[in-house]
């Protein structure tokens, strides 16, 4: 069956995989194999070669991983995907694949905790320049790019205050250079934005978010051109991280995307509600999402995302003292990090998901000390207001 006319949903459900080419099994087999057995010696060598098309190796590749692949890619719009283990497998197997000493990396000045980490920190141990600009502005993308810039990297949203980047602009700068654009799609999912028809050349996720949905799995996903992907397969993930997700993580995550464009209408529906009620309310100092009209920049969010995302961040009065006070009293919401599970989550990323930044450096990078993060869950919406309600009317009493 050829499923590539067919809608986001159907895809979602059906994309590359034949139920007769598995016994009619209705899901696909969980190959639970490390090894796989050649026919002859002459066959072995061919695979290792590449001259012939096979699994001969669960780290290098595996029936069950390459449906999600094939699924992944057919949703975000690209030619080929790779699984990861984690999140950070998929960002740190693309970079080891593309950079090398003496290059640049250019990023987006909001970042991810360990991503920040892993640029601010890890890559310019091995000689890679790392330059951070704010992306908001493609003018300072303008300005920094040169020869030497091997890769331009970013999210959209930010984690953790939902800045925007313009894709479209910012890789037409980048590919005047011949950088490569790497965009973590994690936030916004395929559902919301397909950075690749923007003008991407990869997409990483943390697919133990939104993707999976569920709060069960740790993995992550990349897509891009083929050659690209065969690229980070046989260089990134097989040689330099080894990061390699396990069959039963894949299932599972075959199992998510089934129901990844309903769960995200919920979450964006929910988180509309959400984000309105907290800017009205009076313990509210600040809110950021896309869908309000106050939000800097709403224009752009209407022009690239399909909807605009199940994730809050605000501040209350008080700062990060109120923030977590006002945390404290929530009963219905969890406190935790991670985001897009069925649950709503609410963390502080100052003490918690970018820890890894010092107080100096979240200034600078937009991420404010009494920030807090709310992924906005599946729970019915009037309960999640009722919480909050609860809390910021206690906080305010105290406040005041």
């Amino acid at each position: 069956m050829d499923s590539t006319k067919f809608d986001f949903s159907t895809r979602a459900i059906h994309h590359g995989y034949e139920p007769g080419n598995e016994q009619g099994s209705l899901n696909p087999p969980i190959y639970l194999t490390s090894t796989f057995a050649f026919d002859t010696a002459e066959e072995g060598g061919e695979m290792f070669t590449g001259e012939r098309e096979g699994h001969f190796y669960s780290r290098i590749s595996n029936p069950t991983l390459d449906h999600l692949e094939q699924r992944i890619a057919s949703l975000e719009g690209a030619e080929a995907g790779l699984c990861a283990a984690s999140g950070m497998g998929a960002i740190t197997s693309t970079l080891w694949s593309f950079l090398s000493a003496g290059d640049e990396i250019i990023a987006d000045k909001t970042l991810y905790g360990c991503t920040f980490a892993f640029m601010a920190h890890g890559l310019p141990r091995f000689g890679v320049k790392v330059t951070l600009v704010d992306f908001t502005d493609a003018d300072n993308l303008a300005a920094a790019i040169s020869d030497q810039t091997k890769v331009v990297y970013f999210e959209t949203p930010a984690n953790p205050n939902n800045r925007l980047v313009d894709i479209a602009a910012v890789s037409e700068i980048a590919h005047s250079v011949g950088a490569k654009v790497i965009v973590d799609n994690t936030y916004a999912t395929p559902v919301i934005t397909r950075p690749i028809a923007h003008g991407a050349d990869i997409v990483v996720h943390s697919a133990t978010k939104f993707l999976s949905g569920h709060g069960d799995v740790i993995a992550g996903l990349i897509v891009g051109s083929k050659e690209d992907m065969t690229h980070v397969r046989l260089v990134g993930l097989k040689d330099m991280t080894g990061a390699v997700m396990s069959p039963l993580t894949a299932m599972l995550l075959l199992r998510g995307i089934k129901t990844l464009e309903l769960r995200v209408a919920r979450h964006c529906e929910s988180a509309g509600k959400v984000a309105a009620f907290l800017e009205a309310h009076p313990a509210v100092k600040s809110v950021s999402y896309p869908g309000l009209a106050s939000f800097a920049q709403a224009d752009l969010a209407r022009r690239q995302m399909a909807m605009f995302g199940g994730m809050i961040p605000f501040e209350v009065v008080g700062g990060k003292a109120g923030g977590i006070a006002m945390m404290n009293r929530l009963n219905l919401i969890t406190r935790a990090v991670s985001l897009g599970d069925a649950e709503s989550l609410i963390q502080h990323p100052a003490s918690m998901t970018h820890a890894t930044y010092t107080r100096e450096e979240r200034e600078k990078h937009g991420i404010a000390e009494g920030l807090v993060r709310l992924s906005v869950g599946l729970e019915g919406v009037q309960d999640l207001i009722d919480d909050l309600q609860t809390a910021l009317n206690a906080h305010n009493q105290f406040a005041a």
